[in-house]
């Protein structure tokens, strides 16, 4: 038996002032699209945006629904909408962030399980890493190179034998 060590590497910035032009724009367009959400039930709101490779913009936030189940994260209501309206389209770097009425929102969020595994599914798909900025409204920053740093044994088409 030998022991593996599975870990990420990411860059910490100490609040917007550090990020340069580009993503303090994008972080500032997700904090914008959070405010877009449907979250009646957890006032939690999440927002995405992607600076695609072509220059282009895109966001989504959360959709809630009495049914649980039914609701959709932000950043898979991004992904549903890249891939109708840009098919393809390589992500350059996402950025996600929240505000909630119960919780500061002082840290950064990290996507959820469903979305770590859809993100890893487009990045696979086209080929390209996608960039994650990840933030709350204030406080630390992090900046991961691509988003399978955040789920370094995803499931892949390979496993399917595909």
């Amino acid at each position: 038996m030998q022991k593996e060590h599975l870990g990420a590497e990411f860059s910490v910035y100490d609040d917007l002032s550090e990020l340069n032009d580009s993503d303090k724009s994008l972080l500032l367009d997700a904090q914008r699209a959070a405010t877009t959400a449907y979250a009646p039930y957890s006032h939690f709101r999440v927002g995405a945006a992607a600076h695609l490779s072509d220059g282009r913009r895109v966001t989504g936030s959360n959709q809630e629904n009495a049914s649980y189940p039914v609701g959709i994260c932000a950043e898979r209501v991004l992904l549903s909408t890249l891939s109708s309206i840009a098919p393809n389209a390589i992500i350059a770097t996402m950025a996600i962030s929240y505000e909630s009425d119960e919780v500061a929102s002082n840290q950064p969020i990290a996507p959820c399980g469903m979305c770590r595994q859809s993100m890893v599914e487009y990045e696979t798909r086209v080929k390209a890493p996608m960039r994650l900025i990840l933030s709350g409204l204030s406080g630390k920053i992090y900046v991961f190179d691509s988003c399978s740093d955040l789920l370094p044994l995803a499931f892949h088409h390979y496993h399917l034998g595909k």
